[in-house]
């Protein structure tokens, strides 16, 4: 069966981690992405490790399910031809400055006037109408703009950005979410609109979540910052031999922790008898609570603690993420042979359909690879192509010379 995207051709001038990955979502769901690159290419092709000089670790894990495209949008033929593609195209989207698209002649209004159906997504660092409109924002600036950074602090003692590129990736499955509403609303109006996806207000949203806390409220009940998980003590617990994550979180399930711990009298603690109890004394109650499992060692913890279906894991380095058995056996990782890289590991889409299937629809594309054959379905004819190969407009990747690692 054909993705639930099938038949939908997005045109993708986005780079890095944002975008990328945003259209190699809307791709494994079948989505066909045209990824128009400039001359020098998107730069996570030369971000870490490599087999070939434009095929590095971070592109390869962003833009599966693609076709390439090299157009030099400073001349006026490659616009033209980006044009023609835009004539064709259910989405259209971007991630530069609104000021650097309109100047190319791609803004919104040019876009939506040509092809009335297109939905014109913007993925923007800040919703334009507020003073940081058009600022420059990558995913360190909006970890620290947006209270992230600062939440470290308060657990850590020190401002810290988290080890995940944490604001692009949540970006990224936002746009992905509003561009197929998007869609949606195209298919009951007829009509696309202008999509404008931000990075600050994004993540704001994302954090204020649960942080907004007591300013939930007019006049504010208790100060921004959910307890619980400032908390001091909410960490792995310590045990004989390592660490166990476990969250008990009703009052059956703390009732059964505290009597699998050899506490039961702490089931009625006047700080503990209920949510709104623990949740005043939480401080209290994770130190205690952490301190209970360190005498029986992690296997021990997680039997009775399964047992009792109290939720817990044990910790995971990395390399036990990746050779995890239930991801291995719900098909999280497959291997398979790239045409240039040879063999490859790629995750795959943790969602699943019942009816249309979501899955890498093609491998990640060499710089320019598709370039010729692009350019013919927007029909444009052989003397244009190779007019706009000679003039540089265009890039034949296939005929291109290997490129140096940068």
């Amino acid at each position: 069966m054909p993705g639930p995207l099938s038949g939908i051709r997005v045109i993708d001038l986005t780079s890095v981690v944002f975008g990328p990955l945003a259209t190699q979502i809307l791709g494994d769901m079948g989505a066909e992405i045209i990824k128009i690159e400039g001359p020098e290419g998107d730069t996570t092709r030369y971000t870490g490790p490599a087999r070939s000089s434009d095929m590095a670790a971070l592109f390869m894990g962003l833009n599966r399910s693609k076709r390439s495209l090299v157009l030099d949008l400073k001349q006026q033929n490659a616009k033209d031809a980006l044009w023609q593609l835009i004539d064709g195209a259910d989405v259209f989207v971007h991630s530069m400055r609104p000021k650097k698209i309109e100047a190319l002649g791609f803004g919104q209004d040019a876009v939506l006037k040509r092809n009335p159906r297109i939905v014109y997504a913007g993925l923007h660092g800040y919703l334009n109408g507020g003073p940081y409109s058009g600022q420059p924002a990558y995913d360190d600036v909006i970890q620290g703009q947006s209270g992230i950074a600062d939440l470290m602090a308060r657990v850590t003692g020190e401002p810290r950005y988290t080890p995940l590129i944490i604001a692009d990736k949540t970006c990224a499955i936002a746009a992905s979410g509003a561009i197929s509403a998007a869609l949606f609303a195209r298919e009951r109006t007829g009509k696309g609109q202008f999509v404008e996806v931000p990075m600050f207000e994004t993540m704001a949203f994302f954090v204020l979540a649960e942080h907004l806390y007591g300013h939930t409220f007019v006049p504010p009940e208790a100060p921004l910052g959910y307890t619980r998980l400032l908390a001091p003590w909410r960490r792995p617990y310590k045990t004989k031999d390592g660490y166990v994550c476990m969250l008990a979180y009703t009052d059956p399930q703390w009732r059964k922790f505290w009597k699998a711990v050899g506490k039961p009298e702490l089931a009625d603690d006047p700080r503990f008898v209920n949510l709104a109890s623990r949740s005043e004394n939480i401080a209290a109650l994770y130190q205690i609570a952490g301190g209970c499992l360190a005498d029986r060692p992690t296997a021990e913890w997680l039997s009775t603690l399964q047992a009792l279906d109290i939720p817990s894991a044990k910790i995971s380095t990395l390399d036990e993420v990746f050779d995890d058995p239930h991801l291995a056996a719900v098909g999280m990782f497959k291997t398979v042979t790239h045409p240039t890289e040879g063999d490859i590991v790629m995750t795959q889409l943790p969602f699943r359909f019942s009816d249309t299937v979501a899955a890498v629809t093609r491998m990640q594309p060499k710089f320019g690879e598709h370039s010729l054959e692009i350019l013919r379905e927007a029909g444009l004819t052989e003397d244009d192509i190779g007019s706009l190969v000679k003039s540089g407009g265009a890039v034949d990747g296939a005929a291109s010379p290997k490129r140096t690692r940068k």
